[in-house]
């Protein structure tokens, strides 16, 4: 049994996952209200929040399991790329705990945890494939040939893809976090009405602030009154570029790697206009696209573990290699 903790940037969560890969309990606790005013993530503040959650949603999810500490394995932890004050918290939780259990410790790296979220029961999916991850703080596409190892093809030169909707949600007024607004609303838009542009860049890459400034040029051009008026028509054509973009460059990458079979987890991944464009694809379920400890627990599967005590000095790193 794995007990698998996540911290990288506002959702605070623990998890138990079974070897076999079946979620015994999932806990989040999410801090996107307490965000909301800032209108975007303060890594203070969630470093701070972290500290104040990490033992109670430990224990919930040894609750919600009916598993006693004792019977936990082994301790698994995102060590990075995120926030590296908020990551430092769950690193350091976990080290505490498997450190006083005597267990081996799993560093996972975030990113190879949002893949993980495929190989969990009742339907996991096996390598190989391409995958294209989507987040608030990353956009990638990736061979997998293996599990707990994949190979990097494309990513955004400059926004991610959530980064791209929280940014567009701003600029319509629907606050923070943006990705789910922009959706809600764009079911009631016109998702034709603005042709905006989808960069073409080398290779399998992204690139979305073009359309960010797009969006917001359009906006000011409109007035006020005539963005509230028309704002639905925004961000269902707002989205609809960003998703093109997405789907676009997966089939591009897919084809490159010749790995036809196609995957998308991440954030964006529960966006329902990407999930009607991709019919074909494998989507991570709904409840483990965002943040979530299941998705590390389930990686830690796949990677070799620290012996106790290896693992005290540990640190986290908080971007990509």
């Amino acid at each position: 049994m794995i007990l698998g903790i996540e911290t990288s940037c506002d959702e605070t969560a623990a998890a138990l996952v079974s070897a076999e890969g079946r979620v015994l309990s999932s806990v989040v606790s999410s801090q996107a209200d307490l965000h909301a005013r800032f209108g975007g993530v303060v890594p203070e503040v969630a470093s701070r929040r972290h500290l104040e959650l990490v033992a109670p949603v430990v224990r919930e999810a040894l609750a919600s399991a009916g598993q006693p500490l004792d019977n936990v394995e082994r301790v698994a932890v995102t060590q990075g790329p995120g926030l590296v004050g908020a990551l430092l918290v769950g690193l350091s939780a976990a080290k505490a705990i498997a450190w006083a259990r005597g267990l081996p410790l799993v560093p996972v790296d975030h990113l190879e945890g949002h893949l993980a979220s495929l190989y969990l029961e009742p339907d996991p999916l096996e390598p190989p494939f391409t995958c294209l991850l989507a987040s608030g703080g990353h956009t990638l596409l990736l061979a997998v040939r293996e599990q707990g190892k994949s190979e990097r093809l494309g990513t955004t030169l400059d926004d991610a893809a959530g980064e791209a909707f929280d940014k567009g949600a701003r600029l319509l007024g629907l606050g923070y976090p943006g990705g789910a607004a922009i959706d809600r609303l764009a079911q009631t838009g016109d998702s034709s009405t603005f042709d905006f542009p989808v960069a073409r860049v080398p290779g399998l890459d992204f690139s979305f602030s073009g359309l960010k400034t797009a969006l917001l040029y359009t906006v000011r051009d409109l007035g006020p009154d005539e963005t509230e008026r028309r704002r639905a028509d925004l961000a269902a054509s707002y989205q609809r570029a960003i998703v093109r973009a997405l789907v676009q460059r997966l089939r591009e990458a897919a084809s490159s790697a010749g790995l036809p079979r196609l995957a998308v987890v991440g954030g964006v991944a529960a966006n329902s206009e990407l999930r009607a464009a991709l019919p074909d694809a494998a989507f991570a379920p709904l409840e483990l696209c965002t943040d979530n400890a299941a998705m590390i627990a389930s990686c830690a599967r796949f990677v070799e573990a620290l012996p106790h005590p290896r693992y005290l000095g540990l640190d986290a790193y908080a971007s990509l290699t």
